[in-house]
């Protein structure tokens, strides 16, 4: 294993902002169940696992659920996503995105996916960015969710980096401390005083120039 550098980044509110279908996909569950959940509930959702997303509401409402039920709800939640999805196009791409991928691509540099969503593929295909990543790592592909490591490690694996030398794009507050845990450079994308555990934060790709990221790639 050599010392070269790897790029790992998050999907949904890094790369584009799917983050409001997941919302209204388990906004329509919660609403069949009279659970309260607003947008500062679906906070506690980002990075965490379909599964572990389902129990967080219904801890929220008090319910409890047989498993025939969750396993239906959680076939209803993905349906619903998915179908939200159908009409995505590379418009959907977070503004500042593209330029790092190509910028990052121009410099050789690895570039991996390491996400919790299971539909990382289709999204990357119908924005157009495919092509611009040497490994992918979904949902499919770990046991453990975030905060656990597991999905950036194997995508340091696949990129054949050291994880201290990996450097993490998140923005969720599990996304960073699973970087942090892995022994990776986080890099937030999104409010400071939510993601204040990360090494750097930017606002968001448009804050981030190209000298940022050259600095990264010859540490």
């Amino acid at each position: 294993m050599n010392n070269r550098k790897a790029f790992i980044f998050d999907l949904d509110g890094v790369i584009v902002d799917t983050a409001k279908y997941h919302y209204l996909a388990w906004q329509k569950i919660a609403n069949e169940l009279n659970i309260e959940f607003t947008l500062e509930h679906n906070e506690l959702l980002k990075g965490v696992s379909r599964v572990r997303s389902l129990d967080i509401i219904l801890e929220l409402g008090k319910v409890e659920a047989s498993q025939e039920d969750k396993d239906r709800w959680l076939v209803q939640k993905n349906e619903d996503y998915l179908s939200y999805l159908v009409d995505m196009d590379e418009n959907e791409i977070l503004p500042g995105v593209f330029p790092v991928l190509k910028f990052l691509k121009e410099k050789n540099q690895p570039i991996a996916l390491g996400s919790a969503s299971k539909n990382a593929r289709p999204i990357l295909e119908k924005t157009g960015i495919l092509s611009y990543f040497d490994a992918i790592v979904d949902g499919n592909d770990v046991t453990n969710a975030k905060p656990d490591p597991e999905v950036f490690l194997i995508a340091a694996k696949l990129l054949d980096t050291k994880p201290e030398n990996a450097f993490v794009f998140e923005d969720s507050v599990a996304g960073v401390q699973a970087a942090n845990i892995g022994n990776m450079t986080s890099i937030g994308i999104g409010e400071s005083g939510i993601l204040h555990e990360a090494k750097y934060i930017f606002k968001d790709f448009t804050a981030i120039d190209t000298n940022f990221i050259e600095d990264l790639i010859n540490r």
